[in-house]
C-alpha cells in the first residue's frame, strides 16, 4: 500500500479570504473594559492641560478651558475668536491652523491634479517624428527600393549573360553535375 500526499499551495485570494475571516471573528468579540471617567474641559487651569484634549479649546481671551463645540466646524466667534483660540498646541492658533492645512491641502489637491493631468496627457500624445525625419525615412526608403530594383536588374542580365556563354549550372536535370566534369 502506497501513501502519496498531495501538497497544494495556498492561492493569495485564499490567504485574503482566511485573514478576512480570522479578523471578523476575532472583531466580534468585544472587550469588556470600564470607561475612563472624563475630566470636564472647565477643570483645566492652563492651555498646557486643556489643548492634550482633543475636545477641549483654550481661549487666551477669557483664560478658559471650554468644550469644543462639535456642531460647529471651527468654533464661533462667541465662544473665542479665532486669532485667540488654541487647539492641539498652545503656539498655534486656531486661525494659522486652518490656514497651514487650507494650503497643504491646496497644495496637495493641485499636485494630484497636475500628476494626473500630466499622466493622461502623455498616454494621448504619441511622440511623433517631425517633418523633417518623415521625408528623410521617406527618401531612405525610395532609394533602397531603387537599390533593390537595380539589383534585380543586373542579376538578371548576369544570368542572360551566363546562359548564353554557357556558364549557368542547368539544375533543371540531375545528371548536370556528371557532364560538367
Amino acid at each position: 500500500m502506497s501513501v502519496t500526499t498531495d501538497r497544494r499551495t495556498l492561492s493569495p485570494s485564499l490567504c485574503v479570504a482566511v485573514a478576512v475571516l480570522c479578523v471578523s471573528i476575532v472583531s466580534l468579540g468585544e472587550c469588556q473594559t470600564t470607561p475612563i471617567p472624563t475630566t470636564p474641559c472647565s477643570a483645566f487651569r492652563n492651555c498646557d492641560t486643556c489643548v492634550p484634549h482633543a475636545r477641549c479649546l483654550w481661549c487666551f481671551t477669557t483664560n478658559n478651558c471650554s468644550d469644543y463645540p462639535v456642531s460647529w466646524l471651527l468654533p464661533p466667534a462667541s465662544v473665542c475668536p479665532l486669532s485667540q483660540a488654541r487647539w492641539g498646541m498652545c503656539w498655534l492658533n486656531f486661525e494659522a491652523l486652518i490656514i497651514t492645512l487650507a494650503v497643504l491641502g491646496g497644495i496637495i489637491l493641485i499636485s494630484i491634479i497636475a500628476c494626473c493631468c500630466c499622466c493622461c496627457c502623455c498616454k494621448k500624445r504619441r511622440p511623433r517624428p517631425d517633418r523633417d525625419e518623415e521625408r528623410f525615412a521617406r527618401k531612405r526608403e525610395e532609394i533602397k527600393n531603387r537599390a533593390e530594383e537595380r539589383k534585380v536588374d543586373r542579376k538578371a542580365r548576369h544570368d542572360e549573360i551566363r546562359k548564353k556563354y554557357g556558364l549557368m549550372n542547368d539544375s533543371d536535370h540531375p545528371y548536370s553535375k556528371f557532364e560538367n566534369e
